[in-house]
């Protein structure tokens, strides 16, 4: 078994190699629309490279060996393309100048980065290509915030915003590992995240911040596998403060912490004290603390609707009332807050935590249906200790994003969604692993 996972492996790497060598030297983007197409298609197929390896691993027969194996070739699929531009996005520049704004002792909600009082902090290779300049405050919030400004202290640029977001990708590996020791998992399993192309060229090749937010979930969840109430809520909340989508997990990560018992008040006072306190050192702007987050749900269609496939699908059949956005975020909300109450009685096992985390935040994704390749890859974290084809098929899937990002409203977004149902109607299709009592030796 373990020859056989080398070999695909190899063929990861081969194929990552591929992928960075498509983008056209000194271009910004990845060059034109014929190398995106061959992008994606080279991520599709390292795609099924990688749902075979996921397979030889569930099928068992691991040993150490094996996981030292799958922790070498992560490394690598990012040592190939760490070093390489950030061609897929160009996110990166705003978090170097939040970095840059902070290490100059200013406030990064107060101004838009082409407001003339910034002038002075201009230069010709991050300014230039930072997105809606003149039109938006950063959108991110406090501990996204904290990592840029530590960064832009420590090394300025952009590789130092790379190297970052790989560390808090080691972070949360070291976490999973725990988490799957925990569960009684083989640790090799740590390959559903660790190989999954989507944090590779997310995390490694854009420097995107949902790293951050990653580490944070599985700290998170390890946390409350173990019944450590104050750290479960203090990492909740890191990973809300990195990224808002992860405060959908806190039914699962309250759960998790109760042990059978009545809900302690450790962890949403953690939560609560640990967000405050993030907030604080940015207060001084007032209301404008929140950036553009306001301004962003309204842009991308997420209260209108208009962003959202599945009002766009069912548009094309009925036609809707101005409200039918609102209506159907609220029942979204509903269904949310109902299998979250069902959670609260359920036993506490670190596999239970994880497959609860992983179905209230694959609810939420497949509801929102972002715009975005990248918002899809905290799913994995969960996903290493309760595997679910058609969670994995998904995330896989939103590489096809790049090829048609806005443009059709119907068409991209089926292929994206369709595979997903497709396979939840298939029996034992969402592959969870079995709930498995923490060793005596860990237990409280």
């Amino acid at each position: 078994m373990q020859g056989r996972l080398a070999w695909l492996g190899a063929a990861l790497l081969a194929l990552t190699l591929g992928g960075a060598a498509i983008h056209a030297p000194g271009q910004l983007g990845i060059g034109s629309d014929r190398r995106r197409i061959a992008f994606v298609a080279v991520c599709l197929v390292a795609g099924l490279i990688y749902l075979l390896a996921v397979r030889l691993v569930l099928r068992g027969g691991t040993t150490p060996r094996t996981t030292w194996l799958v922790l070498a070739v992560a490394l690598l699929l990012r040592a190939i393309v760490l070093p390489g531009p950030a061609f897929l996005s160009n996110d990166i520049n705003r978090y170097v100048w939040d970095g840059r704004v902070q290490v100059a002792g200013i406030n990064p909600y107060r101004y838009m980065p082409a407001d003339p009082a910034l002038a002075a902090l201009r230069d010709a290779t991050v300014f230039p290509f930072i997105n809606r300049a003149d039109t938006a405050r950063t959108i991110y919030p406090p501990a996204a915030e904290a990592l840029f400004f530590l960064t832009q202290w420590l090394a300025s640029g952009v590789l130092a915003v790379k190297v970052a977001m790989v560390g808090a990708e080691l972070v949360a590996i070291g976490a999973l590992l725990a988490l799957l020791g925990r569960a009684g998992l083989p640790r090799a399993q740590i390959l559903v995240y660790a190989w999954h192309p989507l944090p590779v060229w997310e995390f490694a090749g854009n420097g995107h911040v949902d790293a951050l937010a990653i580490a944070f979930v599985a700290l998170a969840l390890l946390a409350a596998a173990a019944d450590r109430q104050a750290l479960a809520g203090i990492a909740l909340a890191g990973a809300v403060l990195a990224k808002l989508l992860p405060g959908v997990l806190l039914p699962a990560i309250w759960r998790g912490s109760g042990a059978g018992r009545a809900l302690g008040w450790k962890l949403p006072a953690a939560f609560v004290a640990t967000l405050i306190a993030a907030y604080l050192p940015y207060l001084g702007v007032g209301a404008d603390v929140l950036g553009f987050l306001p301004g962003y749900a309204g842009e991308e269609g997420i209260t209108s609707g208009r962003g959202i496939y599945f009002i766009n699908l069912i548009a094309q059949l009925v036609r809707l009332p101005p409200w039918a956005g609102r209506a159907y975020l609220a029942g979204g909300l509903a269904v949310l807050a109902l299998l979250g109450v069902r959670m609260l009685a359920r036993p506490v096992t670190a596999a239970g935590v994880a497959g609860d985390a992983l179905l209230l935040g694959s609810v939420l994704m497949v509801l929102l249906t972002p715009h975005y390749a990248w918002y899809f890859a905290w799913l994995l974290a969960p996903a290493c200790v309760a595997p679910s084809w058609p969670v994995l098929v998904l995330t896989l899937l939103s590489f096809t994003i790049y090829q048609d990002p806005f443009g059709a409203k119907l068409l991209w977004p089926a292929v994206l969604y369709a595979p997903f149902f497709a396979l939840l109607l298939l029996p034992a299709a969402w592959r969870q692993a079995p709930y498995v009592p923490a060793p005596a030796s860990r237990s409280r």
